[in-house]
């Protein structure tokens, strides 16, 4: 109440001293400016910007036609059994052969989850955020929200992060050094790998829950209440000063093609050579681990906690894939679903499971590097635990309340 009290002061102090050249601002502008900042109208807005923006133009578009073409037509159709054909006709030795086109090959794994899955689903999320950004709308947004992130020991700088998060959660990590208090830099960190999907994880939970209803509803629902739970539990639990905010908000405009252009094409640049290379390691990580007999032992260890969260054995691959990167998991509930391996429940189970999983190895080291080791392996402990926990009392609910049914 104070820190509003004082913006009030603040702002009528401004207006007494400073004349606004309005320029080429036209009314409809300041008024939606101002409707982005309020809760009652803020709030609407916000949703439908994730609804077209994330939710129609990144999972329906970028995960469903761009995906459907590239890997069901042009991989699986083409490419695959062309590169499948020429491993059993020139590579005669066993192991070579399943390193390049086995089952966790380099191309038919490792290149087609890369260009296939991940890269229109990244791409789309880039498009979406540039476009976003470039028209001023993040600093509204960062107030609009900072009453709710005061609660979580946030402010709505914190936002930035956050939704950055939602394209590559190693890179929001890295972000939260812009966060001024060493609590706030810790909640967020908590919350990022807790809770905040990477875009590529949520552009193909988004298309394969979409085709159950009920499911995605379900599971947006887990992530939100997880979200709000261990954010207000964080601010009660890690001490410190309630932070303060204050923020320049830049005019509203509409978004210039040049600069949604460069914004998309370096953050696709960065994105890609960073994780191009950490496919084709976790392909030949995973042949190893299938020609030593190490993956089959992993997976008969998580044996009792996938019997546990009601899922065949099989979606163990999928959280050790999910542990190299999210989005590689993601991927493999995605071939596991196309196969017809899961029922709604599981489905829905596994999706909110993985959603809540270990922050990836590139995340992890981030946040190694921002945190320190030891609150990097508290984290990580945390998330393991509660996200298991948690998968097996929704698979309980869903089972006893045949929702999904």
């Amino acid at each position: 109440r104070i820190n509003i009290e004082r913006k009030h002061v603040c702002r009528g102090l401004l207006d007494g001293v400073i004349a606004q050249d309005r320029g080429d601002r036209t009314p409809f502008a300041e008024r939606l400016s101002n409707l982005c900042m309020k809760p009652l109208t803020g709030v609407p807005i916000l949703i439908v910007a994730l609804y077209f923006g994330l939710y129609l133009f990144v999972g329906g578009f970028g995960a469903g036609t761009l995906v459907d073409f590239l890997e069901g037509s042009l991989f699986e159709e083409y490419l695959n059994p062309w590169a499948e054909t020429l491993g059993h006709e020139y590579l005669k030795w066993y192991w070579l052969r399943e390193l390049l086109v086995g089952e966790y090959g380099i191309f038919t794994l490792g290149i087609r989850y890369a260009v296939a899955i991940i890269l229109p689903i990244v791409g789309t999320f880039f498009i979406a955020f540039s476009v976003i950004e470039d028209s001023g709308y993040f600093p509204r947004l960062a107030l609009l929200v900072d009453r709710i992130f005061k609660r979580f020991g946030l402010s709505g700088r914190a936002v930035i992060p956050i939704v950055l998060g939602f394209g590559c959660d190693t890179m929001a990590t890295m972000v939260t050094r812009t966060l001024e208090s060493k609590r706030e830099k810790i909640i967020a960190t908590v919350l990022l790998a807790l809770a905040i999907p990477c875009s590529a994880q949520l552009g193909v939970i988004m298309a394969l829950l979409s085709e159950v209803p009920g499911a995605l509803l379900v599971w947006s629902g887990s992530i939100a209440l997880v979200f709000l739970l261990i954010g207000f539990l964080s601010a009660k639990l890690i001490p410190g000063e309630k932070p303060m905010f204050y923020m320049e908000i830049p005019p509203l405009r509409l978004p210039l093609l040049r600069n949604v252009l460069v914004k998309t094409m370096t953050r696709m640049h960065w994105y890609f050579l960073e994780i191009f290379p950490l496919f084709i390691i976790a392909s030949v990580l995973l042949w190893a681990g299938k020609i030593s007999g190490l993956m089959d032992g992993l997976i008969r260890l998580m044996e009792p906690a996938m019997h546990a969260l009601g899922l065949p054995l099989q979606t163990a691959a999928v959280f050790i894939l999910g542990f190299f990167r999210r989005d590689f998991g993601a991927a493999g509930l995605y071939d596991m679903q196309t196969s017809g391996l899961l029922s709604p429940e599981q489905l829905t189970v596994a999706a909110v499971t993985l959603t809540l999983f270990v922050p990836c190895i590139a995340q992890f080291l981030m946040m190694q590097k921002e945190r320190g080791w030891k609150v990097s392996l508290a984290i990580f402990v945390f998330v393991t635990v509660f996200a298991f926990v948690f998968g097996c009392l929704l698979n309980f609910i869903l089972i006893e309340t045949g929702i999904l049914s």
